[in-house]
């Protein structure tokens, strides 16, 4: 199976530097532009569905992106990783104590183990039941360590120090 992957586009947090994680931050003007030429990145591609989470920042970037070309179906497991009582906290604050939580749990959240396991359920179960769709998941940071994990086998580590350089997607076979 083939999966395409993209972030969602620049949200009002990202702008002012916050980790939004479970927090439903909304797409900025600048997001709502890049939301807007996605579609223009990805129209060679043969996607067959785009699958997002269920947060706003995600799904708006997938309605904007295609609006009704394409079904979009929102899933909660391709949510960014709970930071709990860190979700909206300045990025600096939550890269600064991500290593202490790959297994335990962010205070009233999860840990990106949880997070992964989550995201990699989706993966298996996406696969099981439409083994020869090419969907594109719009996500978040965790929902691309679920896809690096499993199929590049990256650890939980080295995915959570890498530092995040855009690009219009990334491409697996899983």
């Amino acid at each position: 199976m083939k999966i395409y992957f993209t972030a969602h586009a620049t949200t009002t947090d990202n702008e002012a530097g916050r980790s939004s994680g479970w927090n439903d931050a909304a797409l900025s003007k600048l997001g709502k532009q890049q939301a807007r030429a996605l579609a223009g990145h990805l129209k060679n591609l043969r996607i067959t569905a785009v699958y997002c989470s269920d947060l706003k920042r995600s799904y708006e970037t997938a309605k904007i992106a295609f609006g009704s070309t394409l079904p979009i179906i929102a899933d909660q497991r391709l949510r960014e990783i709970n930071y709990g009582d860190y979700n909206g906290k300045p990025k600096a604050e939550v890269d600064a104590i991500k290593l202490t939580h790959l297994r335990q749990p962010f205070p009233n959240g999860e840990s990106y183990e949880q997070a992964v396991a989550r995201v990699q359920a989706f993966y298996r179960k996406l696969k099981a039941q439409h083994p020869d769709a090419t969907p594109l998941i719009i996500g978040h940071r965790a929902t691309q360590f679920g896809l690096d994990m499993l199929v590049q086998g990256k650890t939980l580590e080295a995915c959570v120090i890498e530092k995040f350089i855009w690009q219009p997607y990334w491409e697996y076979e899983f």
